[in-house]
């Protein structure tokens, strides 16, 4: 068990390295090196980092889909388990699941079963991150809803859908969303990585490019949020946010993926620099 400064946990992480002979690499054994070397306490907020992955397959199987994404905490047998008696799942989030699960029980009382379960569901995670002990998941968490509500708001807008029914919930960021007509919603001062996300998702054709450019924002804001922790906990949730860009770019396209994790491996390498100076 290490510290709350990680060295030598970060140190090995720059052992990793992209095989060219492959899609891809092994991200879940990185994040199973951080979950061994890291305090009771940090580990859950790691578990609850990628509790957002565990809410993507739990939406996926209710749905009778097969779509699976391995960095989830659950297994499938335990999503098939967690569906019909959670125990597992952070407690927001297991309460969403009993009530859409059971009507007419306690939990569904309280609770807008009109709305999509995918929508409950998210709503529950987000309020369990913004209730965590983790600096970097509440931050982490409060960025990435509001991108993922911005990209889904300009999507509906252009399709002519209402915008009501695809953001996920509340606060200020989320009323310009739903009430702004402006072409920027209303936001560009509060979301200063605005512009370049409305710009990918209105004006890129291509699927791929569309993706890569908004993850390029996603990766520039984890490092943002930790940009004077070097080898505390932040620094290590901020990197495994890298990392997961770099699994999925590794499985999309090959020579992104490498481009992504060579830049992991200089920022880590960077940061050490820095710290002996």
């Amino acid at each position: 068990m290490f510290g709350s400064e990680y060295y030598c946990l970060v140190a090995g992480l720059r052992d990793y390295a992209l095989d060219a002979d492959t899609k891809g690499f092994d991200a879940r054994a990185i994040i199973d090196e951080v979950l061994a070397g890291v305090s009771s306490r940090d580990a859950r907020a790691v578990r609850l980092l990628y509790g957002y992955y565990d809410c993507e397959n739990l939406v996926a199987r209710r749905a009778g889909r097969e779509a699976f994404n391995p960095l989830g905490n659950l297994s499938r047998e335990e999503l098939a388990e967690e569906l019909k008696q959670p125990h597992r799942l952070p407690s927001r989030v297991a309460n969403v699941v009993r009530a859409y699960a059971d009507p007419e029980g306690e939990e569904a009382e309280e609770m807008n079963l009109e709305r999509r379960f995918e929508q409950s569901l998210f709503e529950a995670y987000y309020a369990e991150c913004a209730a965590s002990s983790s600096r970097f998941l509440r931050a982490w968490s409060l960025f990435d809803r509001n991108l993922r509500n911005l990209t889904a708001a300009v999507v509906a807008r252009a399709a002519g859908r209402a915008i009501e029914e695809v953001v996920v919930g509340d606060g200020e960021v989320v009323d310009q969303l739903r009430r702004s007509s402006a072409a920027d919603f209303g936001l560009r001062g509060e979301l200063p990585w605005i512009d370049a996300v409305i710009a990918a998702v209105n004006e890129e054709p291509n699927l791929v490019e569309k993706e890569h450019k908004i993850d390029v924002v996603r990766w520039n804001e984890s490092v943002a949020l930790t940009a004077f922790d070097y080898f505390n906990i932040d620094a290590l949730m901020a990197y495994l946010v890298r990392v997961n860009l770099v699994a999925r770019w590794a499985r999309l396209d090959v020579r992104r993926g490498r481009e992504m994790f060579g830049r992991l491996m200089s920022e880590l390498e960077g940061k050490e620099w820095i710290n002996k100076q």
